[in-house]
């Protein structure tokens, strides 16, 4: 199997799938990230570019991704960038790693780059029905961000709602919470959404919700079963 996680800003990753991404590396799976924002200009307390790079790599390497793909699309400007833009920057990694499952961000996040990614990678998930040579996408997973995809208001949208669910086990939370560490200033002190408590509360609560041992949810988009 080779999994593609694409991710609007480095940490995103880790927040909805690093668990996951861990799990499925140390199985001897092929998974690859793209971070399509990696300057994250806007963000608070944003440390230098050198050590936000370094920290990227340093926390990929932890979690066992084979590479990690990066752009400098405008941070918190996806709105700007145009839809084909970033359609055929994505179809473009999806050829490359040749990947089954992809796994982006939920389409109902308050963050506008992780709506603007989410509704990209939609369309380049359908890039096999251009022909029989294109990689076909079997399953498309949206995952949730703590401090942003709960936090969307919008009532027009159905929100996140967590229907495939994989089991993590402990000690890839722990790791998870590890590689979110090596960002700097990502992490936050507890009651905050992305605390290591609250990060290892919900993994214990989606594997309460679905008899397993420590989890990280999903919404479906698609499955194709051949």
């Amino acid at each position: 199997m080779s999994m593609l996680i694409i991710a609007a800003h480095p940490d995103d990753e880790v927040l909805g799938a690093g668990a996951t991404i861990s799990k499925y590396s140390s199985e001897g799976n092929d998974v690859y990230v793209c971070i399509l924002s990696s300057t994250v200009d806007a963000r608070y307390l944003k440390p230098s570019q050198l050590l936000l790079n370094a920290n990227t790599v340093s926390v990929n390497e932890l979690l066992g991704v084979k590479k990690v793909y990066t752009s400098n699309f405008p941070n918190i400007a996806f709105n700007t960038v145009p839809h084909l833009e970033l359609v055929q920057f994505i179809e473009k990694i999806i050829l490359e790693t040749k990947c089954t499952t992809l796994i982006t961000h939920h389409p109902s996040d308050l963050n506008n780059d992780h709506y603007h990614t989410s509704i990209a990678c939609q369309a380049a998930s359908r890039i096999w029905q251009r022909g029989k040579e294109m990689p076909m996408i079997e399953k498309l997973l949206y995952f949730e961000v703590p401090s942003s995809t709960e936090w969307g208001l919008n009532k027009g949208m159905n929100g996140f709602n967590p229907n495939y669910f994989i089991e993590v086990g402990e000690e890839k939370i722990n790791k998870k919470i590890q590689a979110l560490s090596l960002y700097k200033d990502v992490m936050r002190d507890y009651p905050h959404p992305r605390c290591k408590e609250t990060i290892h509360a919900l993994a214990v609560y989606r594997g309460g919700q679905s008899g397993l041992n420590y989890a990280e949810a999903f919404e479906i988009g698609y499955i194709n079963v051949k």
